[in-house]
């Protein structure tokens, strides 16, 4: 009990610490992030850009999909360009292009020899670099040679967002649709929303060498490269991860094997659970979590086969009705609902099933909770729809629409839906653990954690409406990501780990205060890099350097409780052979093995390989970023949601009979589909452009003379049967859940010990 009151005390502690350290960096993220300039005027007195241009094209950007068209700072899709990084190149050489023009009578500098070439570059660095916003007017100003420039790739836009023939092999390369932005004074103020991003990108802080954005891009050509504070925190990054490891072995091997082992039951004691009306009626929570997965596969198809077509799909001009910025759009929303519904569906199936009280009106709650997600997906997707083609005007975009926030595109009316629907989630699970932790039990610990990670998952998701429609982009950064990192990363896998401990005490394999002990600590190491390890999306978003600091330290710890699952795997996998009757449980546990393995290697080896500062400087925003979250987030979350449902379902049907032939199909299927996505494509892709932004920079990494090349088209092509495989095991899980509805086939009746023994005497004489 001692123990697991010092555990406790520390996860408060810990929490409370790490919470606090978050918070204050936010403040001076607030305080710090790049300025946004009422004016940008040229030294002859010409205003190239007014606040209500920049503000004006950040929601044209947001309208038509935002991050899932190219990205902003790194952050967002992969086939079109960074746009920010796009123009701070373009506008160096429309500068440096002028210049040779007028000195040297040469249409490009490219022409000129290469000491002249080097000095241009030290020229236009000092032109771009200093600082010439003045704070006290809000201005910021720019000589003539930069402004006639601007204009130049300023054209450059409004032609691309439109119907220009001249730029339609670049749209077709960024698998834009023609006439993306209708409007032509919109196109013109999306340039100046580009302007910002590119300036802050180059514009040095006042009193710093670097920019505002840590010199990200790398672009040796404007001086952007890699500031010496990134090489120290990597390095420190790296001793945090062999020091946190190196405990954690230190106390697996003190700690592990002490308790004795439990004395199994004879039968499966989760057999005698009665199933109440309310957690009968989660069942349909599953039938939209296979209906999603479904779609999301569907939609993940045809996005990436966007990158190698563009426009078309086999010939058909899709783009005209679902452009690429939707289908990217659902696919990456439909991955976070369909996994955030099994999980919600388990949580309102596990509540009754630990206290055994079926609250008043909980079915009814369960029955409305589920309405609202259905009208949450379908309203929020036709929102999204009107949005990116430019239907529904940007008055209405930001509530209604598509806000343009990669994983958090949702428009603020549907956040506040889901908000609400999950305070509803909370109440229902809420109500119905809290007989359990009144009376107290053995794993009154472990049921405590449980209702405070259902508190966290219902509350957290309110970072999302802590920005607004013009809330600056670093602040907006810093919230979204609480909500991906803190919320998916964070507490849903508290979440899971309480859960799982549970099933696994009520099964009898292990003992409740080795399982408490081992939850309560799994979590303190989960917290303790989760937290203020989200900082390491921040790096490069117009943030201070502590952030870098924090981040790198404790984004390593990070890793510590994937190796920590890793330790665990072998073991809840010969909990799954320790008994007969454990067969019915085969495949939800084999499920749970999968996740120990793409946690180890999706979120631990590929997280760790993009995460320190150095690494993701060059990183960020490539095909190796996608390759991270593939593996962590299907497999980690997407193959947690799947086990936890076949938990359910088997509590749901429990004298069916299973097919393991389908549910081994499955298995099999997604995680060599999924090996096979990283493998053959994503992998190899993002090491080629890893390449070619260390020894080009940035920009020619993302760009669409790198991108379409035939080695990059025979990569996206080679995931055909990675893809197809991964679907197979998808169709399988679908008809399996199914078939234990439609076709449904009782298991044999198990004999009893009396009759077991009879047959064994008939059968001796």
């Amino acid at each position: 009990m001692n123990s697991t009151r010092k555990l406790w005390a520390g996860l408060a502690v810990l929490l409370i610490a790490s919470f606090a350290a978050l918070l204050w960096v936010g403040s001076e993220i607030h305080r710090q992030a790049p300025p946004m300039p009422e004016r940008v005027v040229s030294t002859d007195g010409t205003v190239v850009y007014t606040r209500q241009d920049i503000e004006t094209g950040r929601q044209v950007w947001q309208s038509i999909g935002g991050q899932q068209l190219g990205s902003i700072w790194g952050h967002g899709g992969y086939v079109a360009p960074d746009w920010g990084a796009d123009w701070l190149h373009r506008e160096a050489e429309a500068i440096l292009d002028r210049w040779a023009q007028r000195e040297h009578g040469v249409d490009s500098y490219k022409k000129l020899d290469a000491p002249t070439q080097a000095a241009y570059a030290r020229r236009v660095q000092d032109l771009l670099r200093p600082n010439t916003y003045d704070a006290a007017t809000g201005t910021i100003t720019i000589d003539a040679d930069r402004a006639a420039a601007i204009r130049t790739v300023a054209a450059h836009y409004v032609d691309l967002f439109g119907t220009d023939p001249a730029t339609a092999g670049l749209r077709e390369a960024y698998a834009m649709r023609n006439d993306t932005v209708p409007d032509a004074e919109h196109r013109r103020q999306l340039g100046g929303f580009y302007f910002w991003a590119a300036w802050s990108s180059v514009t040095e802080r006042p009193g710093s060498d670097i920019s505002y954005t840590a010199n990200w891009p790398h672009d040796e050509l404007v001086g952007n490269t890699p500031p010496s504070n990134l090489f120290m925190w990597t390095v420190f990054s790296v001793l945090f991860l062999v020091a946190g490891i190196g405990l954690l072995g230190w106390h697996y091997a003190a700690n592990h094997g002490e308790e004795m082992a439990p004395v199994l039951p004879k039968s499966d004691p989760l057999a005698s659970i009665k199933v109440t009306p309310s957690m009968r009626a989660t069942a349909k929570y599953f039938w939209v979590v296979i209906a999603l997965f479904l779609v999301q596969i569907l939609l993940g198809a045809t996005t990436a086969h966007y990158q190698v077509e563009g426009q078309e799909a086999y010939g058909f001009a899709l783009s005209e009705i679902l452009p690429y910025a939707l289908t990217r759009t659902w696919h990456t929303q439909l991955a976070v609902l369909w996994i955030a519904t099994a999980w919600l569906g388990m949580g309102l199936y596990i509540g009754p099933a630990i206290s055994g009280h079926e609250p008043r009106f909980q079915r009814l709650g369960v029955n409305v909770l589920w309405t609202c997600l259905i009208v949450i997906v379908v309203g929020s997707f036709a929102g999204q729809w009107l949005a990116v083609m430019q239907k529904l005007g940007l008055d209405k975009n930001f509530w209604f629409g598509h806000q343009g926030w990669e994983y958090v595109d949702l428009g603020r009316f549907w956040q506040w839906f889901l908000f609400i629907g999950l305070l509803l989630w909370l109440t229902l699970v809420g109500r119905a653990l809290w007989p359990a932790m009144r009376h107290g039990s053995e794993s009154k610990s472990i049921v405590s954690l449980l209702f405070l990670s259902v508190v966290a998952i219902g509350i957290f998701y309110a970072a999302g409406l802590m920005w607004g429609e013009h809330t600056h982009l670093s602040m907006v950064e810093y919230w979204r990501w609480w909500v991906v990192h803190l919320w998916v990363e964070g507490f849903f896998e508290v979440f899971a780990v309480a859960v799982i401990a549970f099933l696994f005490t009520r099964l009898g394999l292990l003992q409740t205060r080795t399982a408490t002990i081992a939850v309560l600590f799994a979590t303190i190491v989960f917290m303790a890099g989760g937290v203020l390890g989200t900082l390491h999306h921040l790096y490069f978003t117009g943030t201070p350097t502590a952030v870098i600091a924090l981040g790198a330290s404790f984004s390593a710890l990070e890793v510590v409780p994937l190796a920590y699952v890793g330790f665990e795997a072998y073991h809840n996998y010969r909990l799954g052979k320790a008994t007969p009757w454990m067969a019915r449980y085969k495949w939800p546990i084999m499920f749970f093995l999968a996740v120990s393995f793409w946690n180890l290697v999706g979120a631990g080896l590929f997280g760790f390989l993009i995460n320190p500062p150095l690494p993701l400087y060059y990183m960020q925003g490539l095909n190796l970023t996608a390759n991270h979250g593939h593996t962590a987030l299907f497999g980690v979350y997407g193959m947690l949601g799947i086990g936890l449902m076949l938990f359910c379902l088997r509590g749901l049907k429990p004298d069916l009979k299973w097919s393991d032939k389908l549910l081994g199909t499955s298995f099999w299927a997604l995680n060599i589909g999924l090996a096979g996505m990283s493998a053959f494509t994503l992998l190899p892709l993002g090491i080629l452009q890893l390449n070619a932004a260390i020894k080009h920079g940035y920009w020619y990494a993302r760009s669409a003379e790198f991108m379409q090349q035939p080695i990059v088209d025979l990569l996206v092509w080679m995931r055909v049967p990675a893809d197809t495989l991964f679907s197979v095991g998808a169709v399988a899980l679908a008809w399996f859940v199914f078939r234990l509805w439609v076709a449904p086939k009782r298991e044999a009746p198990v004999p009893s010990a009396t009759a077991v023994a009879a047959a064994a005497i008939t059968a001796k004489y």
